[in-house]
């Protein structure tokens, strides 16, 4: 499920943003992008995000910016400095180069100067977490209200395919005299041809009607939708469980189509199936 959430907080002299993002996946896909200084927490930010967050193809990121202009000071080794320069000044005698600017190259040999390492305070990573859990909170909180709206799409949609069983419930009588009829017409043109077992004829209709029954079909169908609502009402993640479901819909309404033999149930059915598939697109939506 897609979702969004981001928080701030601001030290004084650093202002630290946590953002989390998500899009759909079948699993939980995880990718942190922290600066240098909480290369140690990373391991605890994946755990608390296993913890809060099901599945999706998740992005979190800190960022940092410097709300203090001040340059942190650098600090020189001055017993290396002095080693490295009183051993440039002999070779530069040795060779007789000037050593003018000998200071200068000292400086910038290795580990001379020394720059103090970005750290965080506790009370800082304390705070940082703080922000964590309120982007994942608002991060949450956008999911639900997306999952509402899917909820009231995917409600309209049962409810639609129970609306064309209802109007199947209608034309399904029609469908025997129907039937009837038209084996009664081939058979009168036929006549002429053929003489007719009006009892065999009868037994032949009969079990023909039989084979095109739908009265199974639309029991099950309309048992699967209603348990298909009352599962969504639930407040566990039900996603999984909603897209078999949503299966054992489809499987309703393919044999029914197959065996009403009907034109005006066929386009009913038809309609049906393009609101079921609306149905699973949303469902890969739902956790």
């Amino acid at each position: 499920m897609t979702g969004y959430g981001i928080a701030s907080f601001d030290s004084g002299s650093t202002k630290y943003t946590v953002e989390v993002k998500s899009l759909n996946s079948k699993f939980l896909e995880l990718s942190l992008r922290l600066p240098k200084i909480f290369a140690e927490k990373e391991f605890q930010l994946r755990n608390d995000c296993s913890k809060l967050i099901e599945r999706g193809k998740v992005n979190l990121s800190i960022n940092t910016e410097q709300v203090s202009q001040s340059v942190k000071a650098a600090g020189i080794d001055k017993d290396l400095l002095k080693h490295y320069y009183n051993q440039l000044k002999s070779v530069s005698e040795e060779l007789g180069e000037p050593t003018g600017n000998l200071l200068q190259l000292a400086l910038g040999l290795p580990e001379v100067v020394k720059y103090e390492e970005d750290t965080i305070s506790e009370d800082e990573w304390k705070a940082v977490e703080k922000t964590f859990q309120q982007a994942m909170a608002a991060f949450q909180d956008f999911r639900s209200q997306e999952g509402n709206v899917i909820e009231l799409e995917i409600k309209g949609r049962i409810n639609t395919i129970l609306k064309n069983l209802d109007l199947v419930e209608l034309e399904d009588p029609k469908r025997v005299p129907l039937v009837r009829e038209r084996l009664n017409t081939f058979l009168a043109e036929a006549a002429s041809r053929e003489a007719i077992d009006q009892n065999r004829f009868e037994q032949e209709l009969i079990y023909y009607i039989d084979k095109l029954d739908i009265t199974e079909e639309k029991v099950r169908l309309k048992a699967h939708c209603e348990y298909f609502i009352e599962t969504l009402k639930n407040a566990d993640a039900n996603g999984k469980k909603l897209g078999f479901i949503s299966q054992e819909i489809g499987r309703e309404i393919n044999t029914l189509g197959s065996k009403a033999n009907d034109a005006n149930i066929q386009k009913l059915v038809v309609g049906m199936k393009e609101e079921l598939e609306k149905i699973k697109e949303q469902l890969l939506n739902v956790l």
